[in-house]
Order: structure tokens, then C-alpha cells, then sequence
């Protein structure tokens, strides 16, 4: 009878540790294939560049991919995804399939396509992972314009209403409400001037096709190294680590919330939270790179680093203010 007992419970315990091990076999594979597993990746990745080859921001994506591929132990490939002031690529990317392995750089109009009337894309259909870069727009000049500073440039422009030309890239870009946002803070009026991009934009200032630009600093420091332009002040909080020597806007005298562009990495917003922790400490360890911040400067982009739930704030904030400026302004 006692022998009984003993080789039934034995029974018993096996086949406890046999359900055990199967339930553990079943989740292990489960947290795989949703992409919540330890093990991520288990595969290559790819970033989208929602820009044209050569640009800023694909620039700065391959730059940024080159160091996190080595952190992350897979290879990254940056896709190039154009057209539509970049909402094509990012819709792309807030579409993909939510496991980690479709990473897109997205940039500062992803909070101004619904304000715009450009695309119903908000920073609500994405889950951030890191900011990596903000430029904030710098007023630049002619070297020979007869100004030298924001004041006197606001009072020549009060005495030529409507004359001064202020090139941008593009209606609606961050660019053009730069402009439009110190023309109403200024209480001037100038003649806004599109072209396809920042760079055609600044090309246009030394050919003297414009009399003035508001683009980042790395569109005109070639130029302003050159002795070709000079730039008046920039928008934002500090003063640029590209071109230190230039004021903020308030230092000059005008108290302008910061205007700029940013670039940074998102996933879809079902994304786990677990692989984009992952990617969040890569991308970060990586934009610390002596390598990478060696290509930013020299590329004379600025580098700003914020975490996941950092970008998040920063992204919503920004959600709100340009809403509330875009809608107080002409861009037609």
C-alpha cells in the first residue's frame, strides 16, 4: 500500500513538472514573438529617414545608426521615406508593426501636420524613444546689410513695410513661422519667400535674391565662416554651441518663445515598453559617442538629448504651442 502511494505521487510531481516546463516553454516563445523578450533584438533594424538622401536629418540617422548597430549587436538600415514635409515616412513608421525593429527619425513638423491641415498625424500615434538634436532658427543677413543687430533690423523694416524678403523652406515649415512668429512679435510686416528647402534658401541670401533667412544654424555656418552673411540672433532659451557668439533673441531684446527644429527616434505607439527601454538606452549611449558628437559639430548641428518620457512632454508642449501659434498667423 505504501509503495502505492509513493509511485503515485511521483506520478503526480511529474506531471507537475511537466505542465511547468510546457507553460514555460509557451511563454518564452510568446515574449519572443511579440518582441518583449531579453533577447532584443534578434534581428536587424530599420530606421526611416522621412527626408531625402544628403539632408540633415538623414545625415544625422545614419551617423546615429552607425554607433547604435555596434551597442545594440544588429545592423541598422536607414531607409529613406520623402514627400510630404516628411508626413509620408513618419506615418509610414507610426504604422509599422509595434515590435522595435521599425524605428523612425522624426522631426518637429510631426507636431504642426494637424494645426496645418497637412495630415491628420500627431505625436498621439507614436511612442517616443529619444530626442537627439535641436537647431533653433537664426535670423541671418547679408555681411553688407545695413544692420548689425535685431533692433536695428526691426527698425528698418518698420521704415520698408512689406519690402525686406525673408526667405524660408517652404509655406507652413518650421522656417516660415519662425518668420512669421518674429513678424508678429515685432509688429513688422515682411514679404515671406518659399523655396524648396533651407539650403535653396540660404543659397538665395548670398546671391541676394532674399535680404534675409530664418534656418538653422547649419544651413548658413559655411557662409557666416566665409565672412558672406552674418547672423543677427537665434530663438531659443541659449545661445547656439554652433555659433556661440550670436545672442538668443531675448538677449537682444525681443522675448520670443524658442523656435527651432529637432530631430528624434519614435516607434509605433504600441510598441512594448521593455523593447523601447532598449532602444532608448542604445540611441542615448550612442549620441554620446565621441564619433557622433564629433560629425554633429562638425555638421553644425546641435545635439540635445532627452529621454523617452522626457521627448513625450516635450513633444505634447510642443503639440501646443505651435497649434496655438500657427493659428494666430497669415501663412498664406
Amino acid at each position: 500500500m505504501k509503495k502505492s502511494v509513493k509511485v503515485f505521487g511521483a506520478v503526480i510531481i511529474s506531471i507537475i513538472l511537466t505542465v511547468l516546463a510546457a507553460c514555460s516553454s509557451d511563454t518564452s516563445t510568446t515574449d519572443s514573438e511579440s518582441g518583449k523578450g531579453s533577447d532584443f533584438p534578434k534581428k536587424s533594424i530599420t530606421l526611416i529617414a522621412p527626408s531625402t538622401a544628403g539632408g540633415g536629418t538623414d545625415a544625422t540617422a545614419r551617423a546615429l545608426a552607425a554607433e547604435a548597430e555596434k551597442l545594440l549587436g544588429q545592423a541598422i538600415g536607414v531607409v529613406n521615406k520623402p514627400g510630404g514635409s516628411g508626413s509620408i515616412g513618419m506615418t509610414e513608421g507610426a504604422n509599422a508593426k509595434p515590435d522595435g525593429y521599425t524605428v523612425t527619425m522624426a522631426f518637429v513638423e510631426l507636431t504642426m501636420y494637424e494645426h496645418l491641415g497637412l495630415s491628420p498625424l500627431t505625436p498621439k500615434q507614436i511612442k517616443p524613444v529619444a530626442l537627439i538634436n535641436f537647431d533653433p532658427a537664426a535670423l541671418t543677413v547679408p555681411a553688407d546689410a545695413p544692420y548689425d543687430t535685431l533692433d536695428e533690423f526691426i527698425a528698418y523694416v518698420k521704415e520698408h513695410p512689406g519690402e525686406v524678403k525673408i526667405g524660408n523652406s517652404g509655406t507652413g515649415s518650421i522656417w516660415h513661422i519662425a518668420a512669421a512668429n518674429l513678424e508678429t512679435n515685432a509688429d513688422i510686416k515682411v514679404n515671406h519667400v518659399p523655396f524648396e528647402g533651407a539650403a535653396q534658401a540660404a543659397t538665395a541670401l548670398v546671391g541676394g535674391h532674399v535680404d534675409a533667412v530664418t534656418v538653422s544654424p547649419a544651413e548658413v555656418k559655411a557662409q557666416l565662416d566665409a565672412g558672406n552673411v552674418k547672423t543677427l540672433a537665434v530663438m531659443s532659451d541659449n545661445r547656439s554651441d554652433i555659433i556661440p557668439d550670436v545672442p538668443t533673441f531675448k538677449e537682444a531684446g525681443l522675448d520670443v518663445a524658442p523656435i527651432g527644429t529637432w530631430r528624434g527616434l519614435t516607434v509605433p505607439k504600441d510598441t512594448p515598453d521593455e523593447v523601447v527601454a532598449v532602444l532608448e538606452d542604445a540611441f542615448l549611449k550612442a549620441a554620446e559617442k565621441e564619433s557622433f558628437t564629433k560629425f554633429m559639430s562638425n555638421s553644425g548641428l546641435g545635439i540635445q538629448l532627452k529621454s523617452s518620457s522626457e521627448f513625450r512632454t516635450f513633444m505634447d508642449e510642443n503639440y501646443e504651442f505651435y497649434g496655438e501659434i500657427i493659428s494666430g498667423l497669415d501663412l498664406n
